[in-house]
């Protein structure tokens, strides 16, 4: 089991998280899921315009977002070898947009980029939250993640996910 993270911030976006922690964060919940294979991810950093440029191409919505998750397969996709790797996929973080979310919502930067990785995260994994019940297994699931894998000891994730209403993808 393991988790091999390409991390990509080019144009040196301001951005909480290190590549170490990123990955830190990708092995946890990837652990804590028991995913046992080796499994491959991206998670680049960009602006808000090309955050806006995919959310267009790949959601049709025409306006900067948070966290976009583009799927490639799933670790118990039974057309895998048993030895074989998973590509699961590439998740895309918008700093800036990600920052002034964190101040409307009352974290930090930190704790909100830990979650919107976290929540990318899940959606490789299958998760979703377009219907209410799926929506509150996600959530719970997110809270539950966000608060290992935080740094800080004193952190409060009560109610740090919100997807019902929202078009988070």
């Amino acid at each position: 089991m393991g988790v091999h993270v390409d991390f990509a911030n080019d144009a040196r976006h301001d951005f909480p998280l290190t590549g170490e922690e990123v990955h830190s964060i990708c092995e946890t919940v990837l652990k804590e899921e028991g995913v046992t294979r080796l499994c491959f991810v991206s998670v680049a950093v960009v602006d808000d315009e090309k955050i806006r440029e995919l959310n267009r191409d790949w959601r049709g919505q025409d306006r900067p977002t948070d966290v976009i998750s583009l799927e490639c397969d799933r670790p118990d996709d039974p057309e895998l070898a048993e030895d074989e790797p998973c590509e699961l996929g590439d998740i895309v973080l918008a700093p800036s947009y990600i920052e002034r979310q964190a101040w409307e919502y009352g974290t930090t930067f930190e704790q909100e980029c830990t979650l919107l990785l976290v929540h990318g995260l899940l959606h490789l994994l299958g998760y979703d939250h377009l219907a209410e019940d799926d929506a509150h297994v996600m959530e719970a699931r997110e809270d539950e993640l966000v608060a290992i894998c935080s740094k800080s000891d004193v952190v409060e994730h009560t109610h740090l996910t919100r997807h019902r209403g929202d078009d988070v993808a």
